[in-house]
């Protein structure tokens, strides 16, 4: 099982035999241990990679040994507590409040979907944990972590079912 680390001091992500430590982003609310929707904070702790998601009009699919899927138009993710569906992928159009994936920002051109808040899940401790693509400047995420295209790519060929991302605090 490979591990990989985030450091949430120096905003770091690094794993064995990565070439170099990874600068990434956080979430805005900082890393927290009691996360909450809507606070914008990263969770502490060690959360599976399941799968990755990319989008096929923009990117190749990934070499990887986790299971991919397609972005498609009708893609979203529930973050709506009450609602049964909360923190699953859901189809658009949908009745609760939820994340676009297809996004016109390229954030989620690549996106590997953490369990987080999945077993099982619990209304209002945070949804749509993933790790995807960061702003060119590495601004704040909205709880996710995010990396360069080209170093999520790298990781992505690098884990395998199993794998997990460590998120210090």
């Amino acid at each position: 099982m490979t591990v990989f680390h985030v450091d949430a001091a120096d905003a770091t992500l690094f794993w064995t035999g990565a070439p170099a430590p990874l600068a990434c982003a956080l979430g805005r609310g900082g890393t927290v241990r009691d996360k909450h929707e809507g606070d914008g904070a990263t969770p502490v702790g060690r959360w599976r990679l399941r799968w990755v998601y990319y989008r096929p009009d923009r990117e190749a699919a990934p070499r990887t040994a986790l299971p991919v899927r397609a972005i498609d138009p009708g893609d979203g993710w529930c973050d709506a507590p009450a609602d049964p569906l909360y923190n699953r992928p859901v189809r658009l159009p949908y009745p609760a409040s939820c994340e676009v994936l297809r996004r016109a920002d390229g954030l989620y051109d690549l996106v590997v979907v953490l369990g987080y808040n999945d077993a099982p899940v619990v209304p209002g401790a945070g949804s749509a944990i993933f790790l995807h693509v960061a702003r060119e400047r590495f601004e704040p995420t909205a709880g996710c972590v995010a990396l360069a295209a080209a170093d999520l790519r790298r990781l992505i060929a690098a884990a395998k079912p199993g794998d997990v991302l460590e998120i210090s605090g």
